[in-house]
């Protein structure tokens, strides 16, 4: 059964990143916000983000600072929730990486009862660039184990809520672990996931009512024996240990499937780098190739209008119209005068044909061309087989991917089912808890009745002794004399 609960102050409690308000007083919001993005996500430790940022506010105005704290809003729900949370018997923490004036204002507001953070060194009314605190160098889990010891209660009992890496060993710490509005890499180890952005939605996480109000079932109880109560309590205890034992194991089982999608969702991340290399590759040459196409076909045309220019044009036109005769003399029948005019009109044509002669200079030019649009479309055809090759390697890449997400799909899917199936097997730990709290009442119950019963009887002997010790002091008065039995009883009732 929950008794206390730890929450991350910053983006929690209250409606932003305290550092990065102090950070606009710097001038280094940016690159404030750049670390404290690393640090949520768990791309860079803790203690190392934080003294990175503090470094950078080195000069800011204490008072400055202490006036932006009071201006950041809290959580959507806050106030409510934890005033809710303290009637129901809740023990409400804060353990937050972020500074004493902003965890001391939330304190003061919501009346925490624990408020854990750090202190921003400062000397002369300015920041020095130092901090220190109990978690800069030490975790959120280790500020949990004192409270819990402190309260006297064990892990099981404490629920932390947070929404960031630096929030992991507390949830882990704790037998249940919120995440809330979080970021990815806390979802992954959470037991419960919470989307929403307003602390109300906790009500219904944390919404167990104290045993004292089932009265029906300590009624039921306190009619059994000590013993038998004993009895039942141990056997719950030993459900307990069992469930919690397949509770732990489908948590490790969920953690294999974790780091198994996450070693293949980094192996897609890979593939999917090298593919889109030959992407841009393939690109690259793409650009080359249309440059050259666009230069063959220039030098192309050049070339076809200076071989017309060299009198090609009309050695062209002869020759086709030779051809267009003899197939005529060929295919159709003639009489005997047609058929010697269309010979006649060949052979003039040939003898026109012979007497023709390319201009030899334009000539040379135009098979220089020629030969350079040629060169022109053979770097074409080379490019293009090179864009073809590294195409095909892209799509290979990218057959890889699908391959990989394929198997981290699974991976994700046995992950979330395992770890669904770890939060029922949590919720019956809850349950049984409860049982075993409600059973300690009864027992508490039946305990204090049999104190009662001893304490009943001890006052009626005492009664009897006092009016037997009143009857023979009358007795003495009387004269008569006293055994030292008697003397011993008199003066236990301090009557002599």
């Amino acid at each position: 059964m929950i008794k206390l609960i730890a929450f991350d102050l910053d983006n929690v409690l209250i409606d932003g990143e305290a550092i990065d308000e102090i950070a606009k007083l710097a001038d280094a919001e940016s690159e404030v916000s750049e670390i404290t993005q690393k640090a949520m996500e768990g791309n860079l430790d803790f203690e190392t983000a934080l003294k990175q940022r503090v470094a950078l506010l080195k000069g800011t105005s204490v008072e400055e600072i202490n006036k932006v704290v009071q201006e950041i809003p809290i959580m959507e729900g806050a106030e409510e929730t934890i005033a809710e949370l303290k009637n129901r018997g809740y023990k409400i923490a804060t353990i937050s990486g972020s500074f004493e004036n902003i965890a001391q204002r939330l304190k003061d507001l919501l009346d925490l009862d624990y408020a854990f953070s750090n202190t921003l060194e400062e000397n002369e009314g300015l920041l020095t660039g130092e901090v220190s605190g109990p978690l800069v160098v030490g975790s959120k889990a280790d500020v949990l184990a004192e409270i819990i010891s402190n309260e006297k209660i064990s892990s099981e009992e404490c629920a932390a809520v947070g929404d960031g890496a630096n929030d992991i060993s507390m949830l882990e710490k704790a037998g249940l672990g919120v995440a809330f509005n979080a970021k990815p890499v806390l979802k992954q180890i959470a037991d419960i996931i919470v989307e929403k952005k307003d602390l109300r939605e906790l009500l219904k996480v944390f919404d167990e009512k104290p045993v004292e109000e089932n009265v029906e079932e300590i009624t039921l109880d306190s009619k059994k024996s000590f013993n038998e109560l004993l009895d039942e309590k141990r056997d719950f205890e030993k459900r307990l240990r069992e469930i919690t034992t397949v509770r732990d194991n489908l948590n490790e089982e969920a953690k294999v499937h974790r780091v198994e999608r996450d070693k293949l969702n980094s192996q897609i991340r890979e593939n999917l780098d090298e593919a889109l290399k030959y992407r841009d590759e393939r690109d690259k040459i793409n650009k080359d190739v249309q440059k050259y196409k666009k230069l063959r076909d220039e030098v192309h045309q050049e070339y076809k209008k200076m071989e017309w220019a060299s009198g090609r044009r009309e050695i062209v036109k002869i020759q086709d119209e030779i051809k267009r005769l003899e197939k005529t003399i060929e295919t159709r029948v003639l009489d005997i005068r047609k058929e010697n005019e269309l010979v006649n009109k060949v052979t003039d044509l040939r003898k026109n044909l012979q007497s023709l002669q390319e201009d030899e200079e334009t000539r040379e030019e135009a098979l220089e061309l020629k030969e350079k649009s040629e060169n022109y479309h053979a770097k074409v055809v080379e490019l293009s087989d090179q864009a073809q090759e590294t195409h095909e390697k892209m799509l290979e890449y990218f057959r890889k991917i699908d391959e990989i997400r394929s198997q981290a799909d699974e991976a994700h899917q046995k992950f979330i089912k395992t770890r669904d199936n770890a939060n029922q097997e949590h919720e019956k730990v809850k349950s049984t808890l409860g049982d075993i709290r409600r059973l300690n009442k009864g027992l508490d119950r039946v305990k204090a009745k049999e104190r009662n019963r001893e304490t009943e009887i001890v006052r009626q002997q005492n009664k009897e002794e006092k009016e037997r010790a009143e009857d023979i002091y009358r007795k003495f008065r009387e004269g008569k004399k006293l055994s030292t039995e008697e003397l011993l009883l008199l003066q236990k009732h301090n009557i002599v």
